[in-house]
């Protein structure tokens, strides 16, 4: 355990990482940037030719919230997982879902439902973004005690993603030959302890049993991309995966201007969606804002991770980087 954030029994997850791995992984600089972020984000795309809109990432993140706390189960959850699917097929890719009723670590039964689109099919390259859209069922680490059996709003750390790959298929519909882009929206992510490993990342774990020889060149799933104040260091376990498709990363947020934001150092070790890809042979880093010296950010399993925590400064970074990437590499 590192300070507050979900790393759970380290050393066992470090041994099998290593097992695996054996047999096979920008701050604002001046004051009108300050005074418009957003402007700034998007300034910053335009001139290099991109096409991600803050603007909209943000609107997608608000729609979600919109719903309520998608926790699995609600009538949030299923209405929100109606409208995701409905907008990427609205964006011309082909979507499937992937629905089954799993035991949480409490004994509870949840509907998951992982939301697979894929975009150019035809494309034998496939690279793979993914990020989890449901939502903590508790407020556990809410200042407020009364606050903490209440459900997570999730505007960050689910919403933010989503909301990103969201905006990402918008501008590849948009684009005439696109790449064999893949995207997967994991459910029942959140619903864990942090005393149990195993407990956390279920519609991961889910999608990584059931590949029937689905295999793509590379992996990056977003977690809480969306703060004002995010920072987004090298994750353990990303970079014994991937190392040359993180220095990419972070070598295009240099070239972008967001090497403040993306800080080119090694962080902490984080179990997340990731890990069980990794697990199943698909080299995949994990984006995901973690603050030096205090962990996650400050909303994180609180009711302030709400839509008053989103900057679409941040969104715009996120959104650039992984255009440019793809932009390289189709």
């Amino acid at each position: 355990m590192i300070g507050n954030v979900r790393i759970k029994s380290l050393a066992a997850v470090l041994t099998a990482m290593t097992l695996l791995l054996s047999c096979g992984a920008g701050k604002k600089t001046t004051a009108e940037q300050a005074a418009q972020p957003e402007a700034a984000s998007e300034q910053t795309a335009l001139s290099h030719g991109l096409h991600f809109c803050p603007d909209s990432a943000y609107a997608f993140v608000e729609r979600q919230v919109e719903f309520g706390p998608r926790v699995p189960g609600t009538e949030a959850h299923r209405l929100c997982g109606d409208w995701l699917t409905s907008k990427l097929k609205g964006f011309g890719a082909e979507v499937t879902e992937q629905t089954a009723s799993i035991s949480t670590f409490d004994g509870t039964r949840i509907p998951m439902r992982n939301i697979f689109a894929r975009i150019n099919p035809e494309a034998e390259k496939r690279i793979l973004l993914l990020a989890h859209w449901d939502c903590r069922p508790w407020a556990d680490h809410d200042p407020d005690p009364a606050k903490r059996t209440d459900p997570v709003d999730g505007a960050n750390d689910g919403a933010s993603g989503t909301g990103v790959l969201l905006e990402l298929a918008r501008v590849l519909s948009e684009k005439t030959g696109a790449p064999g882009i893949d995207i997967l929206l994991c459910d029942a992510e959140d619903w864990g302890e942090e005393s149990n490993d195993d407990s956390w990342a279920l519609g991961a774990r889910h999608f990584a049993e059931n590949l029937q020889g689905y295999m793509p060149s590379a992996a990056i799933l977003l977690d809480m991309v969306g703060a004002s104040d995010a920072t987004f260091m090298r994750e353990y376990f990303s970079q014994l995966a991937n190392p040359a498709l993180a220095d990419e990363i972070w070598s295009i947020a240099k070239s972008l201007g967001h090497d403040e934001m993306f800080i080119n150092r090694m962080g902490s070790a984080v179990n997340d969606d990731h890990v069980e890809l990794i697990k199943a042979g698909i080299p995949t880093i994990d984006i995901i804002d973690y603050r030096e010296g205090s962990g996650f950010f400050n909303g994180w399993h609180t009711s302030a991770d709400n839509m008053e925590c989103i900057s679409k400064e941040t969104l715009g970074a996120i959104g650039s980087v992984l255009e440019t990437y793809i932009n390289k590499n189709n």
